[in-house]
C-alpha cells in the first residue's frame, strides 16, 4: 500500500511530474494545435510517463529540450479556462474574460493558507498543504466553509510564490505537496504551473490531489503523470443524498469513475466521512463499491463529523455520531474486507 509513494521519499524513484517534464510532447507549436490534438498527444504520452515512473530513479533523467509533456498539460489547462470544464459541472465559463461558474473561482486562483499539516493521514505527515479558496460543492455541513464558500477570500495564488514556499517546506521536512481547498479542481492551471516551477528541487516530492473527486474526465487526463497520490473523498452512496447535502448531481457515477481511473494511474487514499443517519444509504454502498472495485485500497473511515455551517437546518445531521453508529461502520468495513488506514 502506497509502495511507490514511499519509494519516492527514499529517492528510489522520481515523483512522476519529474518524469513528465523529461518527455518531449512531440508538438512543436502548441499554439497552433487544436485542443483535441493536444488532448490526444497528452493521452498517449501520459501512458509512457506512467510506465517510466515505475522504474528506479535514473540520474540521467533531465528536462526535455523542447516542449515537454508537462508544458503540454499546462497549455491544455490554460485552454480549459476559456470554457471551464475542470469539474463535472462543466459550466463552460470563460474565466479568462472574467466569467465565473458555480465555484466562483476566476482566472487567478486564491488561497487562504499553506503550512506543514500535521493532521492528515500519518503516511502523509508532515504534509505541505495549500488551501485554495472556493469549491465545486456546497456541503451544508462544510467544516471549511469560510474558505470553500468564499472564493474571493485569501490572497492571490501566484505560482512563483507557491513554488517558493513548497521549496522552503522541503527544507523543513515536508513529505509531499498537498493541494486542497475548498477544492483543487478550479485551480488546475495554477497547480500545474507551480509544479513546473519547482524544477529539480521537487523531483523527490510527491504530489497529492486532495479532492472531492468530482473532477472532469478532461482534467483527470491532464492530472495523469503529475499526481502521485489521489487523496479523495467518497462521501455519498447515492445521488439523492449528494444532491440534498452538497447540491451536486450524478455524484456516485462520476466519483466512482474518477476513483477507478485514479486507481489505474496512481496511488489512492480514500476518505469516507461517516454522516449521522447515513450508514445504510451512504456508508454501506460506498464500502461495497470500494470492496468490489478497489480491493486492498487505503480506506480512511472518518468519525470526526460535527454539525457545522448550515447543518442546523437539516435535523437528521444536526448531531454527532453515536457510539452505535461508529461500531456499525467498523463492522461494515470488516464485512467488505476494507483495509482501514
Amino acid at each position: 500500500m502506497l509502495e511507490r509513494y514511499f519509494s519516492i521519499q527514499e529517492k528510489k524513484r522520481f515523483a512522476v511530474h519529474w518524469v513528465t517534464r523529461s518527455l518531449e510532447c512531440g508538438v512543436e507549436d502548441m499554439s497552433s494545435a487544436t485542443e483535441e490534438e493536444l488532448a490526444e498527444a497528452n493521452r498517449g504520452m501520459s501512458r509512457e510517463a506512467r510506465a517510466l515512473a515505475s522504474r528506479p530513479a535514473d540520474p540521467v533523467v533531465a528536462p526535455a529540450r523542447g516542449n515537454s509533456l508537462l508544458d503540454l498539460k499546462i497549455e491544455l489547462a490554460g485552454r480549459m479556462l476559456t470554457h471551464c470544464a475542470c469539474c463535472e459541472r462543466r459550466c463552460g465559463a470563460d474565466r479568462t474574460e472574467g466569467e465565473k461558474g458555480y465555484c466562483g473561482v476566476g482566472a487567478h486562483s486564491r488561497y487562504s493558507s499553506d503550512f506543514l499539516h500535521m493532521g492528515e493521514e500519518m503516511e502523509l505527515v508532515p504534509s505541505h498543504t495549500i488551501f485554495f479558496s472556493g469549491c465545486t460543492f456546497k456541503c451544508v455541513y462544510c467544516q471549511n466553509w469560510d474558505i470553500a464558500m468564499h472564493p474571493e477570500s485569501g490572497r492571490t495564488a501566484e505560482p512563483e510564490m507557491l513554488s517558493a514556499v513548497l521549496m522552503e517546506g522541503i527544507s523543513q521536512g515536508s513529505r509531499n505537496a498537498n493541494f486542497v481547498g475548498g477544492n483543487p479542481d478550479p485551480n488546475l492551471h495554477t497547480i500545474l504551473e507551480t509544479v513546473r516551477l519547482l524544477g529539480s528541487a521537487g523531483r523527490f516530492l510527491p504530489m497529492v490531489w486532495n479532492s472531492n473527486m468530482y473532477t472532469s474526465l478532461e482534467a483527470m487526463e491532464v492530472l495523469e503523470g503529475v499526481m502521485d497520490v489521489y487523496l479523495g473523498d467518497f462521501r455519498y452512496g447515492n445521488d439523492e443524498c449528494a444532491r440534498e447535502l452538497s447540491d451536486v448531481d450524478g455524484y456516485f457515477e462520476v466519483v466512482g469513475r474518477n476513483f477507478a481511473r485514479a486507481h489505474e494511474t496512481a496511488e489512492v487514499m480514500i476518505r469516507h466521512l461517516v454522516l449521522p443517519g447515513h450508514l445504510e444509504c451512504c456508508t454501506r454502498p460506498v464500502m461495497e463499491w470500494v470492496g468490489k472495485n478497489m480491493p486492498g485500497a487505503y480506506f480512511n473511515l472518518m468519525f470526526q463529523y460535527r454539525p457545522e455551517y448550515r447543518a442546523g437546518l437539516f435535523p437528521a445531521i444536526d448531531r454527532r455520531l453515536s457510539e452505535e453508529e461508529r461500531r456499525r461502520a467498523l463492522a461494515m468495513a470488516g464485512e467488505y474486507g476494507l483495509a482501514i488506514g
